[in-house]
């Protein structure tokens, strides 16, 4: 089958496409014929070595953690059968023409195979940073970055838990927003200033989701360290702030029937560019520069 590999670490240009061994599925296991892969920042990092202090990656690698496809095989356990639509998390990595999963769900036959794809690592770092500030229905919370793929799905959970969101964007996004049930406010110089404005309390809890240098002024805010947490600034570990990052035990069915409850309530998902698996380079590289302007994604089929 064809794949994107990379068997040192470095920038875009060492992503290749290769031709690899079909993998099978182990017990509990199921082979996708991948439809969509998911494009993430974490992507980038590892094939950049910024996760690993290995000299080099011990044989090639095949990026990505989010797939949406037809299951194609079935390893013993499975609860799946072959034909079945489904999006989840890749064990062997989604940039590939198959790829070995375990934990996925039934894909609505209404949801796009894009829109599947955008769901798993961005639904599943909203809702558990969100138990992680305890929201609650009457709380203020200000989430910067509202207009990307976590923000976005964010804003929306906690709107449905009954909190009132402020969220900063550019102002292009403000109408974005907006929709999604949230007070925008600009992001940049006197962003705290805007956001006294806007409020009509104080803020009760705050979530980085862009990473900006956003964490100062954010404790400075609220007053307190307790409810702040980031998921893409490393000066939180300087501040004594936590920094969530999500772990393979994050990634379980329960999650995805969660996400799928706010799918059928209507989630919105906006769609950046989706690039052929040839391009995956290029589809990392606009990654890793920041402003896709929704899920990037890359069709494999």
């Amino acid at each position: 089958m064809r794949a994107i590999t990379f068997a040192a670490y470095g920038g875009p240009d060492v992503l290749q496409l290769s031709d690899v061994p079909l993998p099978e599925p182990g017990p509990g296991q199921v082979r996708v014929a991948v439809r969509r892969a998911g494009v993430n920042p974490i992507d980038w990092k590892i094939r950049s070595g910024a996760m690993s202090e290995a000299a080099a990656p011990k044989g090639p690698q095949i990026p990505g953690a989010e797939l949406a496809g037809v299951v194609d095989a079935v390893g013993d356990g499975a609860a799946f059968a072959v034909g079945d639509e489904v999006f989840g998390w890749a064990v062997t990595g989604s940039y590939a023409e198959y790829a070995l999963a375990t934990t996925v769900a039934h894909k609505p036959a209404s949801l796009s195979w894009d829109d599947a794809v955008a769901l798993p690592v961005a639904g599943e770092t909203a809702l558990r940073v969100l138990r992680l500030l305890a929201v609650k229905a009457g709380d203020l919370l200000l989430i910067h970055g509202a207009s990307g793929t976590v923000g976005r799905f964010a804003t929306q959970a906690a709107v449905a838990l009954g909190a009132t969101v402020i969220g900063t964007a550019g102002q292009r996004s403000f109408d974005d927003v907006k929709s999604l049930g949230a007070i925008p406010v600009l992001y940049g110089d006197g962003w705290p200033e805007r956001v006294r404005a806007a409020a009509d309390r104080p803020v009760d809890a705050v979530l980085d989701a862009s990473g900006h240098g956003v964490l100062p002024d954010s404790v400075e805010l609220l007053g307190s360290k307790e409810r702040v947490v980031t998921i893409a600034d490393g000066a939180a570990f300087e501040l004594g702030l936590p920094f969530s990052a999500g772990t393979a035990d994050d990634a379980t069915p329960e999650v995805l029937a969660e996400i799928l409850e706010f799918v059928e309530r209507g989630l919105q998902i906006a769609q950046g560019r989706s690039y052929p698996l040839e391009e995956a380079a290029a589809a990392q590289q606009e990654s890793q520069e920041g402003h896709p302007g929704g899920k990037i994604t890359i069709a494999v089929s």
